[in-house]
């Protein structure tokens, strides 16, 4: 009994919203989603109440008020870019005692591994409430503006949500466990339409249900259902309407989020199925490459990076990760591995790159020092570092900001010179099952959800 249960802890795979890069210099988009109108407060009909701490928080001169934090523009998982690096500036770079300040605590947003996405004063996720897929607008107060369902919630093995809300212009974008994706207004969380793609595209949902969260970018929202009839889809944003089917690669859906990337004048569609990395032609929905990259148990989780004519991808279960490099010709694009690495197998935390090192937590191969730093370049290992635990991760005025599976939160500068926390603290207990949804800066704020539990601290240096 014991065994089987170790073993069900240590198959969790997902991808919390679930991978990049300090600088801007991985997966950087041709075109960012549209930032939305200011959202009126009309919206705010049955609100839900919540328990909502003090809103502004002063500690030495420090302050961050609902004003200043709504600037904050983090539309999708790992922001505007898609390279989990937030333009925030004026940080701390060591914390008090303790932590910084918490500005306030949000209860009811329901179970699950949803980040928050954010824009336009409106803070953003989604989570199982009864039996149903929710998802959840909150203003900057933490004060629930809206709720809307999205289907039947994944109950099942790690119940709750995975992927996190993209926003685009006035709508809103999610896709739940169970594969059903649908469009929202923002404003006020009325549904505009809704496709499963699992059930439409032919394919059986994955061992821990989908993690995706939605790629929006020009007139399309992109999907990855895998399966034996298509490997992605493109619909039409306004109207959910099939634009493209891309063929199978032989896989069912990996739990990674799409990264868009430009090759020689080819805008392309970077994810991991099941057992493989591929490559998706944006436009015409042409299936490019796959690159073989098999796990125990199927778990390709990574959001892949790029950089340069470069792919960088990882996973746990006996993979680690690998460098790819792609070449074009006459009209086909190939790849070669440049690189592999044993000591990085990142489980589902994420990894960023910046300043031509990447970061990120080991899962299996370096459990005493699982914060690893590798070179870009070579794949040579910098460091290996304790931390505060394998977890995940974002970075934000150079510097990370780390979280562990156990509520444990640190801050270490992106730096070849080593793991040096600058500060350390634990989220309160509360919150369910372990502590996987990726940390989000935006607007002087260190965003953190934990469960049914949504927590905004105050990150912002002296002015």
């Amino acid at each position: 009994m014991f065994f089987r249960l170790k073993l069900a802890v240590c198959l969790v795979s997902v991808t919390l919203a679930l991978a990049t890069g300090c600088g801007r210099t991985a997966d950087r988009s041709p075109s960012e989603p549209a930032a939305p109108a200011a959202l009126s407060d009309s919206s705010n009909t049955g609100a839900t109440a919540v328990e909502a701490g003090q809103s502004v928080a002063a500690a030495g001169g420090i302050s961050t008020s609902a004003a200043e934090a709504s600037e904050c523009f983090w539309p999708r998982f790992h922001g505007p870019g898609g390279d989990n690096i937030s333009p925030d500036a004026g940080l701390l770079k060591k914390w008090p005692q303790g932590g910084p300040p918490m500005l306030w605590t949000t209860e009811g947003i329901g179970e699950g591994y949803s980040s928050v996405s954010i824009a336009a004063g409106r803070i953003y996720t989604a989570g199982n409430i009864g039996d149903e897929t929710t998802v959840t607008a909150l203003d900057m107060e933490g004060r629930i503006v809206w709720q809307a369902p999205n289907g039947k919630a994944w109950t099942k093995s790690y119940e709750g949500t995975r992927g996190t809300p993209t926003i685009d212009g006035p709508r809103l974008y999610h896709q739940s466990p169970l594969g059903r994706l649908a469009c929202f207004e923002a404003v006020s969380g009325k549904e505009i339409w809704s496709r499963n793609v699992l059930e439409e595209f032919g394919a059986d949902n994955i061992r821990w249900a989908l993690a995706e969260s939605v790629l929006v970018e020009g007139d399309h929202v992109f999907s990855c259902p895998g399966g034996p009839q298509v490997s992605a889809v493109a619909l039409d944003k306004m109207t959910g309407q099939t634009v493209w089917k891309a063929p199978s690669s032989g896989d069912v859906a990996g739990y990674a989020t799409l990264t868009l990337a430009e090759f020689e004048g080819r805008r392309m569609l970077l994810t991991m199925s099941a057992k493989a990395a591929i490559a998706v032609d944006a436009d015409a929905g042409e299936l490019l490459w796959r690159w073989p990259h098999e796990t125990r148990y199927d778990v390709n989780v990574l959001k892949p990076l790029y950089h340069a004519g470069q792919v960088f991808i990882s996973s746990g279960y006996g993979a680690g990760s690998e460098l790819l490099t792609l070449s074009s010709s006459g009209g086909k694009v190939t790849v070669e591995q440049a690189w592999s690495s044993e000591e990085l197998d990142n489980h589902h935390g994420g990894v960023v790159l910046f300043e031509g090192r990447l970061y990120g937590a080991a899962s299996q191969a370096n459990k005493s020092a699982p914060w690893i730093c590798l070179d870009w370049k070579t794949g040579q290992m910098v460091y290996a570092k304790q931390g505060v635990g394998k977890g995940s991760l974002t970075c934000a005025d150079g510097m990370l900001y780390t979280l562990s599976e156990t509520r444990d939160v640190g801050l270490a500068e992106a730096t070849p010179a080593g793991h040096k926390l600058a500060g350390r603290f634990q989220i309160p207990a509360g919150g369910s099952g372990a502590s996987w949804a990726h940390p989000v800066v935006c607007g002087g704020r260190l965003y953190i959800r934990h469960g049914n539990f949504l927590y905004a601290y105050n990150v912002r240096g002296p002015q």
